[in-house]
Order: structure tokens, then C-alpha cells, then sequence
């Protein structure tokens, strides 16, 4: 059997459902959503989610703090945690200041554990569902340095990337029928607790 691992990059694939409007499809179990693309004699032996934590507002926070208890229930399954960078922006015509935030960390933290899986020999193939071109880097080293390791990109709704198709070895798509099969029941029990899929996420 191959061994695959799954790494998930948050912010990306949340982007291509909000783009497309695809709000019913928040409510993802992601490792049942990377086992959609397994292919015969593969084995997904981790899931590995990169996200930020949001601060505010707060009814965003506490819907994003149960989808990732809810994913949290899942065997195998592994959050690492970016954060939010703020810039004060000024416009050049009326003066008004503003505040934006950007996230950082995912690709960084995407990288290391890629290369580090690579190196300690954990997969066989990489699922990397992302479209983000800075990831190009770390899958070409993987691929210079361990030859017999495959990284396959998955590309979120509504995003691709064309550095990222020369690099990988295959690119698939999520598209509306592996969401549609990978959603948590609207209840997830954990340590005896009911996490409830948000009202808005219906």
C-alpha cells in the first residue's frame, strides 16, 4: 500500500468555497475530503490542517472554534497554526486609515512539515490541497531530493495555479461532489459534548 498524507491548507480552500458561495459546504470533515482523492492500493495515514485562528468577529471565531473541534474527533488528524498580520493602510485621495489583516505562517508550516515527512520517510504520495504558487519551492526540493515521492495537487474551488501544475506530479480538483460527500453529520460528539454545524453554514 501507499502511504499518503494530506496537507490542507485552511485560508485556500475556505477562500474557493466562499467564492463560489458554497457556504453548506463549511462544514467539512477534511479528512474524509482528502480520502475522496485516494486512488486503489492508497492509504491515508495522516491529515495534516494549516490554519489561522480568527479573533473577530466573534460570532466567525466561535463558528470557526467548532469546526475545528469538530475535526479534532478525527484519528490522525493534525492543526498547525499560522497568525494574523496587521498593516494600517492610508488612502492616497481622502486620508481615511484603515486596518488589514493578512495571514501568515501556512506556507512556512506547510513547507517544514512536507520536507520533514519527506525526510523521515512518513509517505509515500503528498496530497497538497492548496493553489498557493509559494508552496513551488519546498515541492520542488521534496521531489530533487527523495525521488520515489510523489506530491499531487489538489486545487480548491475556483483556484489554481500554473506554477504549481509544473512542479507536481498530477493536479486534481475539489469539486462539488467530493464536498458533498465529505460533510460532518449536522452533530459531532466530542468528550461528550455536542458541536452543532452552524446555522449560517446550512
Amino acid at each position: 500500500m501507499k502511504r499518503v498524507i494530506a496537507y490542507i491548507d485552511g485560508y485556500n480552500l475556505y477562500y474557493g468555497l466562499r467564492s463560489k458561495g458554497w457556504k453548506k459546504y463549511y462544514w467539512l470533515n477534511i479528512q474524509n475530503l482528502a480520502s475522496q482523492f485516494l486512488r486503489s492500493r492508497q492509504i491515508l495515514t495522516a491529515t495534516k490542517y494549516f490554519t489561522t485562528i480568527i479573533k473577530y468577529p466573534d460570532d466567525k471565531r466561535r463558528r470557526q472554534q467548532v469546526f475545528l473541534e469538530a475535526q479534532k474527533t478525527l484519528p490522525d488528524f493534525y492543526i498547525f497554526y499560522g497568525h494574523f498580520l496587521s498593516d494600517t493602510i492610508t488612502c492616497r485621495k481622502c486620508g481615511h486609515t484603515y486596518t488589514t489583516y493578512h495571514e501568515k505562517m501556512t506556507d512556512v508550516n506547510i513547507a517544514v512539515e512536507l520536507m520533514q515527512d519527506a525526510f523521515k520517510d512518513q509517505f509515500d504520495v503528498a496530497f497538497l490541497i492548496s493553489a498557493d504558487s509559494d508552496l513551488v519551492g519546498p515541492i520542488s526540493a521534496v521531489q530533487r531530493s527523495f525521488k520515489g515521492k510523489k506530491i499531487i495537487c489538489i486545487f480548491p474551488p475556483k483556484r489554481s495555479s500554473y506554477a504549481l501544475k509544473q512542479v507536481s506530479n498530477g493536479v486534481l480538483h475539489v469539486g462539488r461532489n467530493e464536498l458533498a460527500r465529505s460533510l460532518f453529520p449536522d452533530q459531532v460528539i466530542k468528550d461528550g459534548v455536542t458541536l452543532q454545524r452552524p446555522a449560517r453554514w446550512h
